[in-house]
């Protein structure tokens, strides 16, 4: 009975912390290839905001978690830019199959944000990124200071109060 409290309560604790925090060793962004919506190519390590946060956003034109994610953002996005001057940089993981219907969907959003396309998955394999939503924070120095996986409504509050952390 003891063995199993105690297994509970350690299984507890790594799912707690495990979606949000990537390491106590910032890391930095890696360099792949991405495009951008005039199908440029752009380096993700020229990915910048003078020395603000940034927040990087894996989704899917196919994942509502993502949509809803990003529907929640977009809604606090100006808000968020005058608190803290954080960028966000929305990377789609469509591969090529369906790569082509992302700018027009986020034209109709209105979405924002800075938008990017991993069609062959580079970037999600460099990031150790599985299922989308997942969400990273970028600091001033160019660290991956957190990260999480999945969407339910309110975690961008979360998200924020780790933004203005990023940001300081």
């Amino acid at each position: 009975m003891i063995k199993r409290s105690i297994f509970i309560a350690l299984l507890l604790a790594v799912t707690l912390s495990g979606n949000s925090y990537l390491s106590s060793k910032d890391t930095d962004i890696p360099s792949v290839t991405v495009l951008d919506m005039q199908n440029k190519k752009v380096d993700t390590k020229t990915f910048s905001n003078n020395g603000k946060p940034i927040v990087i956003l894996f989704w899917a034109t196919w994942c509502k978690p993502c949509i809803q994610e990003m529907k929640a953002i977009h809604e606090v996005y100006e808000e968020w830019q005058e608190q803290t001057g954080v960028k966000i940089i929305a990377i789609s993981i469509d591969d090529s199959r369906s790569s082509k219907k992302v700018a027009p969907f986020v034209k109709g959003r209105d979405w924002k944000f800075d938008v990017y396309i991993d069609e062959n998955g580079d970037f999600r394999r460099a990031m150790n990124v599985n299922n989308p939503p997942h969400s990273f924070i970028i600091d001033a120095k160019g660290k991956i200071v957190w990260q999480h996986n999945g969407y339910a409504p309110g975690d961008e509050e979360n998200m924020l109060k780790e933004i203005k952390k990023a940001a300081k």
